[in-house]
């Protein structure tokens, strides 16, 4: 079981991280805290300089100290060197912003994205954002492609920390869903609600492979009002199940030729 006054200063801050600059009623809100547990926790991460005050203002904002939370976080460099132009190519072609995200625990990190080199989003994206497993076409996608022990783990450890209601748990373990996505080779998540605009977006998201192993989700990100879900897999597609092979197929090149050989 977690601590839970450290899970609550993590979410306290991750929701001053989100959104840049909070009053201390909005930080409760996003981080679903009573207020004078808030103000007790932003006081002490203003004590460790990870959070100031603004001039004049009754909001708060992370500082520059935050960023050495991340100083030795190396991982998966290559990944986002090799589809950056893959993903850069695919938004051009397609106009949607497209991002790449791998699980972290119980959420899916950005870990890069193209948001900002299309007018086609509500918002930019940028690396850290995180999205819930079981909320998110990524989410999903990482589930499925789990080993069956590591997922039922993980939903085991959720509901134990109470993340997430016990009976939406039991309905999003099942094994029909797995075999699907994984037969597929994608997920979809109809009108996102954990991004900077709740209900107007939707998401496809495929699988990046390493060898054999999953290795992060390729997501396309979607006006819900433009087009329905089945639309955008009719027209989409096909153009990102072949993107994101491209990717898999440069990161190890001799498991690309025998995935390519197999389709």
């Amino acid at each position: 079981m977690p601590i839970r006054a450290i899970s609550r200063a993590i979410a306290v801050l991750k929701a001053i991280n989100r959104h840049g600059s909070l009053t201390m009623m909005d930080i409760a809100r996003a981080a679903g805290l009573p207020y004078p547990t808030t103000c007790r926790l932003v006081q002490t991460l203003i004590f460790e300089g990870l959070v100031e005050q603004e001039p004049d203002r009754k909001q708060y904002r992370p500082t520059a100290l935050v960023q050495s939370l991340a100083y030795g976080f190396q991982q998966d460099d290559r990944l986002v060197e090799v589809a950056r132009p893959h993903i850069l190519a695919l938004t051009r072609r397609v106009g949607w912003p497209v991002s790449i995200a791998m699980r972290v625990g119980a959420a899916m990190v950005l870990r890069d994205s193209t948001h900002a080199k299309t007018p086609l989003t509500f918002d930019h994206y940028y690396p850290g954002f995180t999205v819930p497993l079981l909320e998110s076409a990524s989410g999903k996608l990482s589930l499925a492609h789990a080993p069956d022990e590591e997922r039922q783990a993980l939903l085991a450890w959720m509901e134990a920390a109470g993340a997430v209601a016990p009976a939406y748990l039991r309905a999003a373990a099942t094994l029909v869903d797995v075999a699907r996505i994984r037969r597929q080779g994608y997920a979809v998540q109809d009108l996102n609600h954990h991004n900077l605009t709740p209900g107007k977006t939707s998401s496809i998201a495929v699988p990046i492979f390493l060898g054999d192993q999953f290795k992060a989700a390729m997501t396309l990100i979607f006006f819900a009002a433009s087009m329905d879900v089945g639309a955008a897999l009719d027209r989409y597609l096909a153009d990102l199940k072949a993107t994101a092979q491209a990717i898999g197929a440069e990161l190890h090149p001799a498991a690309g030729r025998k995935r390519a050989a197999g389709a």
